[in-house]
């Protein structure tokens, strides 16, 4: 493979912007080909970006032979049934995040890519931003000090803003979804988690549907004891007022405190009585840079940037958190 020639399957909203024009922006990479079960929407996506070629059928983009890998970005109800047809067909796989429904179908998945020895990345695509980085690189200098715990608020109105756009509320169906908003929004913080603080010792939570305006939860808190000793705690409310909303996430150290909404550019560093501040322009494409990593590792030119292996375990964090077995 000298340029990896991506297929979508699911040119939904979320690749509008997001991640879909990227992939014909990075080095060694082009998008020749979109799915959509909706031909008609499919067909006005490849116009509208100018891709090649479009198809209504998951199966005839897998095996067109001028794919040579492909991206998933259904609902995640998908994820697991789309990821083991194209590792079937030998094709490297970029699956977005949640992982899937579950952590047992995560781990499905990633034992198909070991025993295929097909690779598999998933979207967690705020590792590879320039905000995130210098979080962890603050870590790793010990900017503030030994860090002892984190707290994090996403609270947010029935109405977000912060939700993609989409024509049904399919992220209200926890059958499609897989619980709801929270399953949303927390593989992103969840997985930052994971990639600043390493391994998990124990986790639990409580999941409420307290509003019943959908039949998934409105209302998830969850703790996290991780190896090197450091304490998580988090809440998300998806039931709150406009005024109310919050998105914010804490790192509270021996000498100080890193605090950044995970939905936004800014950092803010307070030490020694004295507070510096961080900001980040907005990035056009907010997968270009992890989809560039995903690319080079394709392409045999860098480590994979976020494995099957990491995101299972923000999967299984998810469901610790509500419960799921």
């Amino acid at each position: 493979m000298e340029i990896v020639k991506w297929g979508i399957i699911g040119c939904g909203d979320v690749t509008e912007v997001k991640s879909g024009p990227a992939f014909n922006k990075v080095p060694n990479s082009s998008l020749v080909a979109v799915m959509r079960r909706d031909a008609a929407k499919a067909k006005d996506y490849a116009m509208r970006h100018g891709v090649p070629k479009w198809y209504d059928d998951a199966a005839q983009l897998i095996y067109d032979p001028e794919v040579n890998a492909i991206y998933i970005a259904t609902p995640p109800l998908q994820h697991e049934e789309y990821t083991l047809m194209a590792i079937a067909a030998g094709k490297p796989v970029y699956v977005e995040k949640p992982m899937t429904l579950n952590a047992a179908a995560a781990i499905r998945m990633n034992e198909a890519a070991l025993s295929s020895n097909i690779k598999l990345s998933v979207a967690h695509y705020r590792r590879a931003q320039p905000v995130f980085l210098k979080v962890k690189e603050l870590l790793a200098d010990n900017a503030i000090g030994a860090v002892r715990f984190v707290s994090l608020q996403m609270l947010q109105p029935p109405a977000s803003k912060l939700i993609a756009g989409s024509t049904t509320n399919w992220r209200l169906d926890p059958a499609i979804s897989g619980g709801g908003l929270f399953h949303d929004l927390a593989p992103h913080q969840l997985d930052l988690m994971i990639y600043f603080f390493g391994e998990v010792a124990h986790a639990a939570g409580i999941a409420v549907n307290q509003a019943d305006l959908s039949p998934a939860d409105d209302l998830v808190t969850g703790h996290i004891l991780f190896k090197n000793g450091v304490v998580f705690n988090g809440t998300w409310c998806f039931t709150v007022s406009k005024e109310d909303q919050q998105d914010v996430c804490e790192i509270t150290g021996s000498a100080g405190t890193i605090s950044f909404p995970v939905f936004g550019s800014k950092i803010t560093l307070r030490k020694d009585g004295l507070s510096e501040t961080f900001t980040f322009d907005a990035l056009p494409h907010v997968q270009q840079p992890m989809i560039e990593q995903v690319t080079n590792y394709f392409l045999g030119k860098g480590p994979n940037p976020c494995s099957a292996k990491q995101a299972i375990l923000s999967m299984q964090l998810m469901d610790s958190f509500t419960q799921q077995r």
